[in-house]
């Protein structure tokens, strides 16, 4: 009856990190994945239907972590991944070795999100260090995350 080989150590929340959406039904700005990567939707074209029938649908895309640009095509019937984006505002509580101390709504600390090489990482240091109160916004998708705004705390 039961399979010694099995084995369920690991337990997962079983949410996939894409989803599949047919190639049409993409927009501008919205998210797709090129190449295995999480992207911004920049640029969609598509084209006239060919002499095998099918419609292409011609999509450039900025990776949403690393801002590198990708492009791909597919046939407007066919499905993409669209990756599973979420988006979580923390509070900065402190900066030790490069790594953001955040707490989020309920309260839990986490220490494990490095400031990000870029416009935002310096933004968030400047703050850091004029002494503002202020949220990180933390983006995540496809067991990626990163650092991608800031905001005002709001006075409660």
């Amino acid at each position: 009856m039961s399979d010694p080989e099995l084995d369920f150590g690991t337990v997962e929340s079983g949410a996939s990190a894409t989803y599949p959406m047919q190639c049409s039904a993409l927009r501008k700005n919205g998210f797709v994945v090129l190449k295995g990567r999480p992207c911004k939707i920049v640029e969609m074209s598509t084209s006239k239907t060919g002499k095998h029938g099918h419609a292409k649908v011609n999509l450039t895309g900025i990776d949403i972590f690393t801002q590198k640009k990708y492009e791909d095509m597919c046939p407007s019937t066919h499905n993409m991944d669209v990756p599973s984006i979420k988006r979580l505002d923390y509070q900065l509580l402190n900066i030790t070795d490069n790594f953001m101390c955040l707490m989020a709504d309920n309260g839990d600390i986490r220490e494990d999100l490095r400031v990000p090489d870029n416009e935002v990482g310096k933004e968030i240091e400047t703050k850091f260090e004029a002494g503002d109160e202020f949220l990180v916004t933390v983006m995540s998708a496809m067991g990626e995350e990163c650092a991608v705004a800031t905001k005002v705390l709001a006075n409660k």
